[in-house]
């Protein structure tokens, strides 16, 4: 699957991006996208994303049925990142976890919308049945953004994350039902 995965799309503005599976050889431009993100955004991510060691074990270690990973690219340049991140074994083994980043000069373009529609189709196609996303309760846009593609709100817990500064954040948890998406 991972190795024939590959789309061009279009968004609102007429800018054509190839969407395609993180390969090793992405070390370099994963690296510049992600230190090219201004710090307000890093904030939120689970990782140190500017620690080069970080993406270097990402793209040296890519298990695509653990995580999938999907670059959108303009021509050489990465802009936005999303992963499917699944439980092989247990009582989740029916839910994925969604990560988004999208290059700040992509928003309100749609990216984020297909990027995130395109993880909800490979999570059908891989058999989930449900999507989880955490997202900070203060980014309205992105939690538009994840209703527009079929996650609704379940849950918010006050203060329960902080912030990479050590302010304590609020988290909306939202889920898909992929079998209501997909009439399953």
């Amino acid at each position: 699957m991972a190795k024939k995965y590959q789309k061009e799309c279009k968004l609102k503005d007429g800018t054509v991006v190839l969407l395609r599976p993180l390969v090793a050889e992405d070390r370099k431009g994963l690296i510049a996208f992600f230190q090219s993100l201004p710090e307000e955004l890093r904030l939120y991510l689970r990782h140190d994303v500017t620690d080069k060691e970080i993406i270097k074990s990402w793209t040296e270690n890519i298990d695509y049925n653990r995580v999938f990973p999907i670059l959108a690219l303009d021509g050489d340049r990465i802009v936005g990142d999303v992963s499917l991140h699944r439980i092989p074994f247990g009582w989740k083994h029916h839910i994925g976890t969604i990560r988004v980043v999208v290059d700040p000069e992509y928003h309100d373009k749609g990216l984020g919308t297909l990027l995130i529609n395109e993880i909800v189709e490979l999570a059908a196609e891989f058999g989930l049945e449900k999507l989880w996303a955490e997202l900070p309760l203060n980014f309205p846009a992105a939690i538009s953004v994840f209703r527009k593609a079929g996650f609704s709100s379940k849950a918010v817990v006050e203060g329960l994350v902080k912030d990479l500064r050590g302010r304590n954040t609020d988290v909306v948890i939202m889920v898909c039902d992929i079998g209501t998406q997909y009439g399953f």
